[in-house]
Formats: C-alpha cells, structure tokens, sequence
C-alpha cells in the first residue's frame, strides 16, 4: 500500500476559510506566515481547524502555495 496525499483533504484546505478572530472569511493559504507561527508558538487550536492551520504552515515554510491556489481554481467549490 502506497503512501499518498488525500485528495479530499488537501482540496478542503485550499478552500477553508478561518472562522474567526481578525483575519475571519480569509482563506487559510491567504493567512500571513507571522500568524501561522504565532498559533505555533501559543498553541494550535484543537480538533480540525488546528489540523489545518499546521498543515497550511508547512505548506508556506515550503514553499507550496501555489498549489492550493492551483487547487483552489482547478477543483472549484
């Protein structure tokens, strides 16, 4: 059995908005880095918005944002 990435998962983050505080309705790959680190640094929320938050810092320390801006257009919701 190959490991890969989820499909579904990866198109849900490119399309999920935060659901509150200062930067709320702004899709998480448009969240500035500084913000992603600080939630590091004080701890990610629980459950799934905290999963996707550290998942979309990997993804900017990485480098890989225009993939789910890619997603973003090519698997419209």
């Amino acid at each position: 059995m190959e490991a890969g990435p989820d499909y579904k998962q990866l198109i849900e983050l490119a399309h999920y908005k935060m659901p509150m505080g200062k930067f709320k309705n702004r899709y998480l790959v448009d969240l500035p880095e500084p913000y992603l680190v600080w939630f590091q640094q004080k701890g990610f929320p629980e459950g799934k918005l905290g999963i996707l938050l550290r998942s979309m810092l990997e993804i900017k320390i990485n480098g890989l944002e225009p993939l789910i801006r890619k997603i973003q257009k090519e698997f419209p919701r």
